[in-house]
């Protein structure tokens, strides 16, 4: 009997908590931001990675919240580091610009690896970007990039498929 409550006690959590995320998609679909961000906060903090995210983007924009890039930084942290790829994507791009983290972009190759890997075809572009580039702290490979906008390309991204377009128009 105690075992069938808290199965259901579980249950009834976790569908409090989807609520409570898309209540707040809802809110800021909706132009309420400061709802979201409360909302979101909720869902963060009963380990929905998703909520984490996009809270984690209000903080990077300053939308219904005071802007603060460092703690936009360890939300998209929390939610890489639960599974979240648009978290580990997001996390990249701000150690690749150093924006609210010392910039890195030795952990950006990590974060977009990560993210291209668990299936995030801008992770797969921009680690692409990186390695097409070049730079102090990485090797440019062009064949490599080409790799990597194939990959994004047949996940459906378009940058993906010009980089790879023009990768092969120059013969790697």
């Amino acid at each position: 009997m105690i075992r069938t409550l808290l199965v259901l006690m579980f249950l009834m959590g976790v569908n409090v908590y989807a609520d409570s995320f898309d209540d707040a998609l809802k809110a800021y679909n909706n132009g309420d931001k400061k709802t979201a961000a409360k909302l979101w906060t909720k869902s963060c903090d009963n380990g929905q990675t998703g909520g984490c995210h996009n809270l984690g983007l209000l903080y990077f924009n300053g939308w219904g919240v005071h802007q603060d890039k460092q703690k936009a930084a360890k939300l998209f942290s929390k939610s890489c580091d639960g599974g979240y790829m648009a978290g580990c994507y997001n996390l990249g791009v701000l150690y690749r610009d150093g924006d609210g983290v010392r910039q890195d972009k030795q952990q950006a190759v990590k974060l977009y690896t990560k993210a291209c890997n668990g299936g995030n075809m801008d992770g797969c572009y921009n680690l692409g970007v990186l390695y097409y580039k070049g730079s102090k702290s990485i090797h440019q490979d062009k064949q490599k990039a080409k790799q990597l906008f194939g990959k994004a390309c047949d996940g459906g991204s378009q940058s993906g498929c010009k980089g790879y377009r023009i990768l092969n128009e120059q013969g790697y």
